[in-house]
């Protein structure tokens, strides 16, 4: 094993891209600046430690067998991650994080995180000419305290979409993403949709409800206007909820800009409700140089480029209220 790892070094993974590319080995000595000699003698060394051929002897040109195509892909790929590496590495050197966890509560615009997304890889940071940064972006989607449960355990460094109303630590940074207003609704079929307004706590308890699962594992779930003894029907994510409420399997809330267009076609019903409600007030946060991060480096330019976008008023706002609905754009 130890003669296998020490001839696949990256200078005969090189020589091998050469030889194949060229399709001699003169040609391939030549743009090595090398001997031909030096190239038969450097196959036949990676030969005997593999203990297979990788050219066929018979053909006048550098023909390769099958063991020598994949040694040769396989190398390509090597080589173009080993260049990857020392590209993020240099990069890290300069403030770029390695990774960026963001996880996001599935209510917030996926659309418009993309976007954010699409304009941090078009950075080229120091008028460099390859694409991006170089740090790794990791996307989660959380629902209510699995956002910020994400934070707190250190498996996020940037959250959106938590209740504005939480309680921040020291060593986090809590601000204001805006309002979200919800809505009462259910499919026009249902026996709510013709009851006289504003529908009691004591006729909506009769009926089941369409709850999406908080995804904190350790943290106290959260559970929002669920009435005690209801019969729910519990799914794991915002369209699923609105997907089972089109299918008239209960009633819920659900914010306004997610159903806006089943409103306006009649496909589900809003009713006005007895009890008070004030639209949710949502944050973002992060971990800041304060926070306990082991094996983590202080804050770098990757989390600070996000920030930065996120101080715009118009992208809050995006988040907030630009959704897909079948494949346009609902505002």
């Amino acid at each position: 094993m130890a003669d296998r790892r020490s001839a696949l070094t990256p200078d005969a993974l090189a020589m091998m891209d050469a030889i194949a590319r060229t399709g001699s080995f003169a040609a391939a000595a030549r743009e090595l600046g090398k001997v031909p000699s030096a190239l038969t003698y450097g196959v036949r060394q990676l030969e005997d430690a593999l203990d297979v051929l990788l050219f066929d002897r018979r053909s006048r040109q550098a023909q390769l067998t099958a063991a020598g195509e994949e040694l040769l892909n396989e190398g390509r790929r090597l080589l173009a991650e080993m260049d990857a590496v020392a590209r993020r590495v240099r990069r890290v050197s300069t403030g770029w994080e390695t990774e960026l966890t963001i996880a996001v509560d599935g209510v917030l615009s996926r659309l418009t995180l993309l976007e954010l997304c699409e304009a941090f890889y078009a950075l080229r940071p120091g008028g460099s000419e390859e694409p991006g940064p170089g740090t790794r972006l990791r996307l989660r989607t959380e629902v209510l305290a699995g956002t910020w449960e994400a934070l707190v355990s250190g498996q996020a460094d940037l959250v959106m979409g938590v209740p504005a109303d939480m309680p921040a630590p020291p060593g986090i940074e809590l601000k204001p993403l805006g309002d979200m207003c919800f809505v009462f609704v259910v499919a026009p079929h249902h026996p709510l949709a013709a009851l006289p307004e504003p529908l009691p706590d004591e006729e909506i308890l009769r009926h089941r409800a369409v709850a999406v699962a908080d995804s904190a594992l350790r943290l106290s779930p959260i559970t929002v206007n669920l009435l005690p003894g209801q019969d729910v029907l519990t799914v794991s994510s915002m369209q699923t909820k609105i997907d089972a409420l089109l299918r008239c399997l209960g009633c819920g809330f659900v914010p306004e800009v997610l159903v806006r267009e089943h409103l306006r076609h009649g496909r589900l019903v809003a009713k006005a409700v007895r009890r008070s409600r004030r639209p949710a007030g949502l944050a973002y946060a992060w971990r800041t140089a304060a926070a306990p991060q082991p094996k983590k480096a202080p804050q770098g330019l990757a989390l600070a480029w996000w920030l930065k976008q996120l101080e715009s008023p118009a992208t809050r706002k995006a988040l907030l209220e630009r959704h897909l609905y079948h494949g346009t754009d609902v505002d």
